[in-house]
């Protein structure tokens, strides 16, 4: 792979759910002021990505995380946790997705957005993944490629006809700089929340560590397309988040479940291309699920070869190969989730799935930059890019601020559904282990050991 394929790769990982349908939440909680937590977002994820970019070019394995967890600490547990930390994220971010897929597809067809139909459309839509995933990985690819094209047309479609009605004069640039906090909420704490969804649109650059052993100098060209790829996203969060205040009232924007759909339809009423948008927006957030399933389901097979998961869990297809077990196992988490929270929660469920996400990864990232710093005492034997030993540290800090309820200002449904879900793999793991242990079959104790 070379540059160009890597920065398209990583550019389509990045962008999709988040500035698709979190935008309008972001900026409920900060006011017009919504493109600084897409920048303070981006800050956290760039000081991540140098700590990536460290163990990727020191370690070109295809393992990512639970690759540099296993070889700094060497704990079982601990890489088993991250690994399924990183699975969970897979399918809370999908199960945003698909919510916020069947809110484009009412908009699109002109449907009631009320009832039963949106979570109908969403377990349709779960169902099309599946039958995808199981087709297999090269299938998956294909699509990715045609819709990163088209979601990255559709965030310029909006940044082109907002201009229009900014410089036409149907916008209200001043409240660009307005910020406003909903309820007692101090500047600090309203950040941070809005930060925590915002960082939900600028996870995916995590996922391209597992392109390494497949890019060409990977030392060399690694770190300039992520860091490219990184940058890029958030310039074009900024400008659409700048675009959708001027031009949407914030209360409005805030209320709206397809809030870029509400940017176009304001900005240029009565055009016919207002109706393209949900269909963009459709393929946007597709993509995102798409990918998502893919990494989840695969974690998954990978966790059951190794033994630390029951061992239904790595059956494949018998001609394709596809892993359809752990395909149907992360498909039906995702459904269990939909169906959950669209029937329990007065909450916006992407949001909730969102933050989850963030959550979750945030998490990971925390470890990762602690990791980075322990295994300066690895040697290896080529070149690999280095970061400043004081950004990893910085990463810490800010990740735990966003990670923790009285500093990141979090749903404690949030936590809830982090919860539930690590309980079902340690029990998963727990069970599996005493399995091994009693039938002498597998590794014994889930041994992890193929990732050193």
């Amino acid at each position: 792979m070379g540059p160009k394929l890597l920065l398209l790769f990583i550019i389509g990982d990045i962008l999709g759910t988040g500035v698709y349908a979190l935008t309008g939440q972001v900026a409920g909680e900060v006011g017009g002021a919504a493109w600084v937590p897409f920048l303070v977002a981006f800050a956290v994820a760039t000081i991540t990505a140098f700590s990536y970019l460290e163990l990727v070019t020191k370690y070109p394995q295809a393992a990512g995380a639970a690759l540099y967890v296993h070889k700094a600490f060497g704990i079982h547990i601990v890489t088993f946790l991250v690994m399924f930390v990183v699975m969970s994220s897979g399918i809370t971010s999908a199960s945003a997705a698909s919510v916020a897929f069947a809110s484009n597809f009412d908009a699109a067809f002109g449907l009631e957005s009320n009832g039963l139909l949106p979570l109908v459309v969403a377990l349709a839509f779960m169902l099309v993944i599946l039958a995808v995933n199981l087709r297999g990985v090269a299938e998956g690819v294909g699509l990715n490629v045609v819709f990163t094209l088209i979601e990255l047309s559709g965030l310029l479609l909006v940044l082109l006809l907002g201009s229009f009605a900014i410089f036409g004069g149907n916008a209200d640039f001043s409240r660009v700089v307005l910020f406003e906090a909903p309820g007692d909420k101090s500047v600090l704490l309203a950040v941070t929340t809005a930060t925590s969804l915002a960082f939900f649109a600028m996870v995916g650059f995590e996922d391209s560590v597992n392109m390494a052993e497949e890019t060409k100098d990977p030392s060399r060209i690694f770190p300039r397309m992520l860091l490219t790829g990184l940058t890029l996203a958030a310039v074009i969060y900024v400008l659409v988040s700048i675009v959708a205040v001027a031009v949407v009232p914030v209360g409005e924007l805030a209320k709206s479940e397809t809030p870029l759909t509400t940017v176009v339809e304001t900005a240029v009423p009565g055009f016919p291309i207002n109706a393209l948008l949900p269909f963009i927006s459709m393929f946007a957030v597709a993509n995102s699920a798409l990918i998502n399933m893919l990494m989840a389901s695969r974690l998954i097979y990978g966790m059951s070869r190794q033994a630390v998961l029951p061992p239904f869990l790595g059956r494949v297809l018998p001609r394709r190969r596809t892993p359809y077990a752990a395909v149907i196992f992360t498909t039906a988490l995702a459904i269990v989730l939909i169906a959950v929270l669209s029937l329990a929660s007065d909450n916006p469920v992407v949001a909730l799935l969102g933050g989850t996400t963030s959550l979750l990864l945030l998490s990971v990232f925390a470890v990762v930059n602690v990791v980075v710093l322990v295994l300066r005492r690895d040697r290896v034997d080529h070149h690999h890019f280095r970061t400043p030993t004081a950004l990893p540290i910085v990463g810490v800090v800010a990740c735990v601020v966003l990670v923790l309820p009285w500093t990141s200002g979090r749903e404690g449904t949030q936590y809830a559904i982090a919860g539930a879900l690590l309980a079902l793999g340690l029990v998963l793991w727990g069970v599996t282990v005493v399995a091994n242990r009693a039938t002498g079959t597998g590794r014994g104790s889930g041994d992890l050991s193929d990732l050193g």
